[in-house]
């Protein structure tokens, strides 16, 4: 069933129809913006990179907009302020990935615990580590964050995809059934 509007409404027969937002419309965009990347880079980049890359760069935003509000603006300790802006932007993060970039219909329980240590490590190793280290060392501590932020970049799209949120329906390489026998 159609809205209107054009929103596509999902019925269950136990809850009332409610409107979806287009998970595919988000990948088919991914998928063509990295078909056109110049230099062979689409060769290189998958489309759930891209979207990683879209979506994790938004909740960035959101992650230094809060940080700089509480520990500039509200005047918190750094580490408190770190806390609470990650807290936010990684929940937002986990949503966002896993209904528009990696399209996740599994349990949300079982990818929530696991992202949930996932993200403990990151934030002890990267984002409290590796940031207040070199916040300690004098650099400045939106420069500070930003190269945590690189850091963690890498871990955290290895982690959701291969880990929280795996493509478990296509074939793994080298599981062709020719070479069973």
């Amino acid at each position: 069933m159609t809205e209107p509007a054009g929103q596509t409404v999902v019925e269950r027969p136990d809850a009332v129809a409610v409107p979806t937002a287009h998970p595919g419309r988000f990948h088919a965009t991914m998928e063509s913006v990295s078909r056109r990347l110049p230099f062979g880079l689409s060769r290189i980049i998958a489309p759930s990179i891209l979207g990683f890359a879209v979506i994790n760069g938004f909740t960035f935003a959101v992650d230094l907009s809060l940080l700089t509000a509480l520990h500039s603006g509200l005047r918190w300790p750094l580490p408190a302020a770190i806390t609470l802006s990650y807290l936010v932007a990684f929940g937002l993060s986990f949503l966002l990935n896993r209904r528009f970039n990696f399209r996740s219909h599994a349990p949300i329980g079982g990818q929530a615990t696991i992202y949930l240590v996932a993200i403990g490590i990151n934030y002890v190793a990267f984002i409290l580590g590796l940031t207040a280290s070199l916040d300690r060392l004098g650099v400045e501590y939106h420069i500070a964050r930003l190269a945590a932020g690189a850091c963690e970049a890498v871990y955290m799209y290895s982690v959701m995809r291969w880990v929280v949120f795996p493509d478990r329906e296509r074939p793994r390489h080298g599981s062709d059934s020719r070479q069973e026998a």
